[in-house]
């Protein structure tokens, strides 16, 4: 069932107002957090959930996570190599509903490899602004392995470990506003 307010036909992403970002482990003891700075979307609303689409493009090179010297690794050859893969894709391949909340699977694209990934979503609603422009709002997460996609570099630590873990938790707020 196609969630209350929102309306058939093409919702634009807006950028203003989103954030497609992530959380690893870091050292076994902390997490690193960050967001990646350009990214597209268009949610395209059918008469039901199996004839919406949801399709997604985020620039490797956006990568931002606060620190210029690790946000410059992250974009090279080790993890994104963003000059030979400059974007990572996102296509929905199928949405389910349970109750408020949905589970968007899609086929996630990292570094030219593609993998089925599930997201657990949220509708958070729609809203007309003051401006008169009707938006609607998600929140969605999932854990990836980084190493599914290719992304293996690490290094040992002293006291047993690695430096940066496999696990990668994405996490996105999403607003769009209908064409």
């Amino acid at each position: 069932m196609i969630p209350s307010g929102l309306t058939t036909g093409t919702w634009n992403f807006d950028a203003s107002h989103s954030e497609v970002g992530f959380t690893v482990r870091h050292a076994g003891i902390s997490k690193v957090r960050g967001n990646f700075d350009k990214v597209e979307a268009t949610l395209t609303v059918g008469e039901t959930l199996e004839e919406t689409a949801v399709a997604v493009v985020i620039a490797a090179d956006s990568f931002n996570s606060n620190d210029a010297n690790r946000d410059a690794h992250v974009k090279g050859p080790d993890f994104f190599d963003a000059e030979q893969f400059p974007e990572l894709t996102f296509t929905a391949t199928g949405i389910e509903a349970s109750g408020s909340t949905y589970t968007v699977t899609g086929d996630l694209t990292i570094k030219g490899i593609t993998r089925p990934v599930v997201m657990d979503t949220e509708f958070n609603g729609v809203a007309v602004d003051p401006f008169g422009a009707t938006r609607s709002g998600f929140s969605a997460s999932t854990v990836i392995s980084r190493k599914d996609f290719g992304l293996t570099w690490n290094a040992a630590l002293e006291t047993g470990g690695v430096l940066v873990g496999d696990k990668v938790t994405i996490s996105v707020d999403a607003a769009f506003v209908a064409a």
